[in-house]
């Protein structure tokens, strides 16, 4: 039979680029929930060549899920939707697994067919109870309260943007077919900046980016990074919560476009001994009122005593932190002073090894920039517990500014240290619950349990498949 029987929705770039501006304005505009919902039901409602809503959510470790669900049967169900806990690693147990998904409708975004297929739109979900009660280990959604928090009782909001690095390897599934004799073959050779126009490096990021540009990123520069293979894009910061959406679709977007063209888009942190890794520099500011409060002409590095308050609680927990920036045993190995690696406990407006950096700025962008981050960190863990710690978090006694420019401490070089500290600190169970601060050690501890304690300068088969963002459920229960 000749034509085509299928008739779903396949938008156009630009006018992607244009519906999902209009979707974040709206949350930026503080739109009411119910109405984002009453809105985005008669889209589905009134646009026939729609199939499906894919609704994702990220579990405790970061890892990204997603369902989708056939159009006519959300528009039933959509107050009712459920899935199995127990099948996501850290969720609920075989005798409790049924936990509720409840659409984030201010998440809605129009998608590019040549990336998802076609006619399918995408939102994110909070997980809830069988009650209705918000799901402990729901960080997402422990993200979107605090923020919300922050913005109604002192007007405050939270602006994030992040410098994410990956590697396009040659092959598909590359990771999970990683073994240490052989490591990864990179697809291109050339350095910072140096990629040909029609080289393979460089059609992956002018793919890359036409799809982030598609789903509202507000693109602003994009190029090969220091290590051969590697790969940056950067766009405009938002609020914290999007921010973290963000990063799980950049990550998505990217191994896609890479699969679609035969390649492995990698964010483990160091994948490659003897070259620069991946890092996820973390920049954030605060404003209240919409005016930038880290800012201070006047102030030290420009920043306010605000700002420098943030740094200090922020600095002063940083070995509690690490298991969270760095949460993979593969992680630690980028944490390497040979590598411009930032692993110093301390603030500099100049040295990229300082773990915080105080970018050159004015009022608009005044900011910090947290560069120990590694890109396979929960970003809504990250982002919560930054946040939050340096805004709360106990300050140092006799903490001056001859003491942050000459105190050197450093971050833990491994991952068992990391736990160590993120076991013992009272803070971080305060401000993730106790359950699901055990919980993430847990997890933490069965994957260091499943490598070989010792880094070395080889990077180890285990480490690779046994990763978070890289194991599946089969090799996970053969160990």
């Amino acid at each position: 039979m000749e034509g085509n029987l299928k008739n779903f929705l396949e938008i156009p770039y630009d006018r992607l680029e244009q519906l999902n501006l209009e979707a974040k304005e709206k949350v930026k505009n503080r739109v009411d929930d119910g109405e984002l919902k009453d809105y985005y039901l008669k889209q589905l409602t009134d646009t026939p060549t729609l199939k499906a809503l894919t609704v994702c959510f990220s579990d405790l470790e970061g890892r990204f899920h997603m369902l989708d669900y056939d159009k006519k049967f959300l528009l039933k169900s959509c107050d009712n939707l459920t899935f199995d806990g127990s099948s996501i690693k850290g969720f609920s147990v075989v005798s409790e697994s049924d936990l509720r998904l409840v659409v984030d409708w201010g998440s809605f975004r129009w998608l590019p067919s040549d990336v998802f297929g076609p006619g399918k739109v995408i939102a994110f979900g909070y997980i809830h109870e069988r009650d209705g009660s918000p799901y402990v280990s729901d960080i997402r959604w422990q993200l979107k309260n605090y923020t919300d928090q922050l913005w109604r009782e002192k007007g405050l909001t939270v602006n994030v943007s992040v410098e994410c690095e990956g590697f396009l390897f040659k092959g598909i599934n590359a990771e999970q077919n990683f073994n240490s004799r052989e490591g990864f073959e990179l697809v291109s050779s050339g350095g910072y900046f140096h990629s040909l126009p029609k080289d393979p490096l460089k059609l992956f990021i002018d793919a890359f980016a036409e799809a982030q540009r598609a789903l509202a990123f507000e693109n602003e520069k994009d190029h090969p990074e220091v290590a051969p293979s590697q790969f940056e894009l950067n766009y405009s910061y938002c609020d914290a919560l999007l921010a973290a959406d963000q990063i799980q679709l950049y990550k998505l977007l990217a191994r896609q476009v890479a699969a679609n063209m035969g390649f492995t888009a990698s964010f483990l942190p160091k994948p490659i001994a003897g070259i620069n890794g991946n890092g996820m520099h973390t920049n954030i500011s605060v404003a209240k009122e919409g005016k930038n409060i880290f800012y201070d002409a006047d102030g030290q590095d420009g920043l306010s005593e605000f700002a420098w308050g943030f740094i200090d609680r922020v600095l002063h927990s940083a070995n509690e932190l690490s298991l969270i920036m760095n949460s993979s045993v593969n992680s630690y190995r980028r944490l390497d002073p040979n590598f411009e690696a930032p692993n110093q406990i301390r603030s500099s407006a100049v040295d990229r090894t300082s773990m915080i950096r105080v970018p050159l700025a004015n009022e608009n962008s005044a900011r910090i920039e947290v560069r120990t981050v590694a890109p396979d960190a929960n970003p809504y863990l990250l982002l919560y517990s930054l946040i939050k710690t340096g805004l709360e978090g106990p300050l140092p006694d006799n903490f001056d500014d001859e003491t942050r420019r000459t105190r050197t401490r450093f971050l833990p070089s491994n991952i068992y240290d990391a736990m160590r500290h993120f076991k013992g600190s009272e803070f971080m169970k305060k401000i993730l619950g106790e359950d699901t601060h055990a919980k993430f050690l847990d997890l933490k501890r069965a994957s260091a349990d499943r490598c070989p304690r010792e880094l070395g300068t080889m990077v180890k088969t285990e480490e690779i498949l046994f990763h978070h963002e890289v194991c599946n459920q089969y090799i996970w229960e053969r160990f």
